[in-house]
């Protein structure tokens, strides 16, 4: 890995080190992958096309993900047979997302993960977290949590993120999970999702190895930091500094996106 990394140079060393600094502390303090960070950043920093800035994200959510549910769940903060419910539908939509992720095209991966950035942000609005709030398990709450993850395990096989995005919000406004117990199992959760989105990925060559264990592993670094923010900052405060930080993406997402579909017109 040493040498497959030291033969890109290290301008590409360095962009791979940053985005795992980053999206590892974001990770921790959101509960998510830190794909909405890592896809992005691979595509305007690395020159990464969509679909193999994806196919990478997935890959380096692995480690991130296990350091990060490690912190949550000595603190308590990980419901595990929720985090199995919904592992049990990511499995089986990660290997639906990488199969989509194959056949659509880079403009439309590129118009579906602007918007989905704009969902996100609407989304951390509507929240309004609760550190007393508790997950109460029926039936049918158990089937909503599997049909959550397949929802979950398909974006993350398609757009390379890791699916907390989507199963924190619907943890704490759908189940009544505090939002700690939600970022806690929705990381566990990531750690098979991602595995299977990676192996499909790997099948139709949407991944780059080297550069998602270089990010994934720098990542567990700031991870453990990230959690003990989330810890002690107001979770409304956090949900306004991560929307500021998707207002950029989303932004220069967006410009590229029209850069690119300007590009066979001229």
């Amino acid at each position: 890995m040493i040498g497959a990394l030291s033969a890109r140079g290290p301008r590409v060393i360095v962009v791979f080190v940053a985005i795992g600094l980053l999206s590892g502390f974001l990770s921790g303090l959101f509960g998510v992958g830190g794909g909405t960070v890592i896809v992005p950043l691979l595509v305007m920093l690395a020159a990464f096309g969509q679909k193999l800035a994806s196919g990478t994200s997935s890959a380096a959510i692995i480690p991130t993900a296990a350091v990060g549910v490690i912190a949550y769940a000595a603190n308590g903060d990980v419901d595990w047979i929720a985090a199995l419910l919904l592992a049990a539908g990511a499995v089986v939509g990660a290997q639906v997302g990488t199969r989509l992720l194959h056949r659509l095209s880079e403009p439309v991966l590129r118009w579906f993960f602007v918007g989905f950035l704009i969902v996100v942000m609407i989304s951390l609005f509507i929240i309004i977290p609760s550190r007393d709030a508790e997950l109460v398990l029926t039936f049918w709450a158990g089937a909503a949590l599997v049909l959550t993850g397949l929802v979950a395990g398909v974006l993350s096989g398609l757009i390379g993120v890791g699916g907390g995005i989507v199963v924190v919000p619907v943890l704490i406004l759908l189940f009544g999970a505090s939002d700690l117990v939600a970022k806690g199992t929705s990381l566990l959760m990531m750690i098979p999702t991602t595995m299977s989105g990676t192996i499909g990925n790997i099948r139709h060559k949407n991944v780059d190895l080297v550069a998602g264990l270089c990010i994934g592993v720098t990542a567990c670094v700031t991870a453990p930091l990230g959690t003990l923010v989330a810890n002690v900052i107001d979770p409304q405060v956090a949900n306004i500094l991560f929307v500021i930080f998707l207002v950029v993406i989303t932004a220069q997402m967006t410009q590229r996106a029209i850069r690119a579909s300007r590009k066979p017109k001229e």
